[in-house]
């Protein structure tokens, strides 16, 4: 099982960081590998919301589409996918640091199979290094938005 937690102290209200994170629009923006989404289902977001992503990593592209399976504005996002040889689960949660800081996590989990069970390993390593950048950039957009 893969198993990937990683956090950063945003200097920006919760509300904030929460809105840009759990919009999928804004997720081309600051997600490293992620090239475009897709509303699936109307909007707004809500549980059983579906949203495609396109997306570059390691030098291949790839398709999915995420299910909102929890959702509590504001404090929790969990989207998961079942396709393709690594079903993921994705969640995001916000906690207030104080009224202008807020803790944001990032976990992915999931359970590679087939060729991909063999390289779990480094690709937790690598999804680390990645999700950081991501955090790294995420911070960067809201807080140079003050």
């Amino acid at each position: 099982m893969v198993d990937v937690l990683t956090e950063i102290i945003i200097d920006c209200p919760k509300s904030k960081v929460s809105d840009y994170a759990a919009n999928p629009d804004t997720a081309p923006e600051w997600y490293v590998n992620i090239k475009s989404s897709e509303w699936k289902t109307p909007k707004p977001l809500t549980v059983g919301s579906k949203i495609a992503f396109k997306a570059e990593y390691l030098g291949k592209e790839l398709a999915y589409i995420y299910e909102i399976v929890d959702y509590l504005p504001g404090v929790r996002l969990t989207m998961q996918t079942a396709q393709g040889p690594f079903p993921m689960e994705t969640t995001y949660t916000w906690e207030s640091v104080d009224v202008n800081r807020t803790k944001m996590t990032l976990r992915n989990k999931g359970i590679p199979s087939g060729f991909s069970i063999f390289f779990s390993p480094v690709m937790s390593l690598m999804m680390k290094k990645t999700n950081q950048k991501d955090l790294k950039k995420i911070k960067a957009i809201l807080e140079s938005e003050k």
